[in-house]
């Protein structure tokens, strides 16, 4: 008798056709588990999903909404995308976004009559800075001493979310704002163009642009392909004499940057004043954003869309007694089942031979 064992063991050259295939198929397996809690729950998931989708994608307004959801989680979701390239696990994209909505918010109450052409570029600036020196605070002990970027970007998040609750609450708080938590409101030449009459302001384009530079940074330039190598073989990295210090600095940096740019985008786009609340979570739905579209730029455009639309027909539901976790639940559905896709697709379970037995 022949015994044998099971083994996981990663695959060599993952197949093409797994990388387009088990994607989605996470996605339709979160549904049915969603269909399932639903139904547990009493709703009908079949009415619930089309409400979803007509409320989302099915008029003008509920797509300029999608449209307008999908802009903070394109930059935080391209923010975060390029850490995890390097294997750098940011989960601080909400409170990178947060300082970067910050410091906007402070140029545009500085200088309240300051002209668009030179307060705009000041508030992006800015954003970018502080979202950069939030991530650096992480950075710095993971290069020295490799302290777990996970955990400090995660602790971060509050603090940076604690940190703006105080100002809308205290310093900052608008006295002509009826004691709601919130600044005054901003300034003509602090405020993003929008795109006709619709709530779609320039901040799109903001996304566009920095996904074509994430595809030619990543994939014709040598700080990419140092940051690909990294993120797939540290030790080959290190052995190649690649500066693995420097690279952990900037990377993380620039992501920080891109998701407080979300922040700017925000504040000067949408609400025009910095307030409680400015985010629903942008920066952790960014970690579904980048895994769904296994860290491809432009792949993160259109799964951003289509989380916004997911977000914007969560609101719609809401209407007909769904709880607004359901959706978070939704999400996190997604997320599980998309990691457990990646060991799909990246391992194999091999059946090997161990001894024969003769009776």
């Amino acid at each position: 008798m022949i015994l044998s064992h099971y083994s996981i063991e990663k695959r060599l050259v993952p197949s093409s056709t797994a990388y387009i295939f088990i994607p989605l198929l996470s996605v339709f397996l979160a549904l049915i588990f969603g269909s399932v809690f639903l139904s547990l729950s009493g709703f009908d998931f079949i009415k619930i999903y089309t409400k979803m989708f007509s409320g989302a994608f099915g008029s003008s307004y509920g797509l300029s909404e999608t449209i307008v959801r999908s802009i903070p989680l394109t930059l935080t979701g391209l923010g975060v995308a390029l850490a995890f390239r390097m294997q750098l696990w940011n989960i601080g994209g909400e409170g990178q976004l947060y300082m970067g909505a910050f410091a906007a918010t402070w140029v545009a109450l500085t200088f309240p009559s300051g002209s668009a052409w030179w307060v705009l570029p000041s508030m992006m600036l800015l954003s970018m800075l502080a979202g950069g020196l939030w991530a650096l605070l992480t950075a710095i002990p993971k290069a020295l001493w490799g302290v777990n970027e996970i955990i400090t970007t995660l602790m971060l998040n509050y603090v940076a979310i604690f940190w703006v609750d105080y100002l809308v609450y205290g310093p900052w708080k608008d006295p002509d704002g009826f004691n709601f938590p919130l600044t005054a409101p901003f300034g003509p030449g602090a405020i993003l163009p929008a795109l006709g009459s619709s709530r779609i302001h320039t901040g799109l384009f903001f996304g566009l642009v920095l996904a074509v530079l994430f595809y030619v940074i990543i994939y014709h330039t040598r700080w990419g392909y140092e940051i690909r190598v990294t993120g797939e073989n540290p030790n080959s990295a290190k052995y190649a004499g690649m500066n693995t210090f420097k690279n952990i600095i900037l990377v993380m940096v620039v992501s920080g940057a891109i998701c407080g740019l979300a922040g700017m985008s925000e504040v000067s786009g949408i609400g025009g004043r910095l307030q409680h609340g400015l985010s629903p979570g942008y920066g952790f739905t960014a970690i579904i954003v980048a895994w769904l579209s296994r860290l491809n730029p432009f792949a993160i455009i259109i799964v951003a869309f289509l989380l916004g639309g997911l977000e914007v027909g969560g609101y719609i539901v809401q209407t007909s007694g769904i709880p607004s976790s359901m959706v978070s639940m939704l999400q996190g559905m997604l997320l599980f089942f998309v990691l457990g896709g990646e060991l799909l697709t990246n391992y194999k379970i091999s059946k090997k031979p161990v001894t024969t037995l003769r009776s």
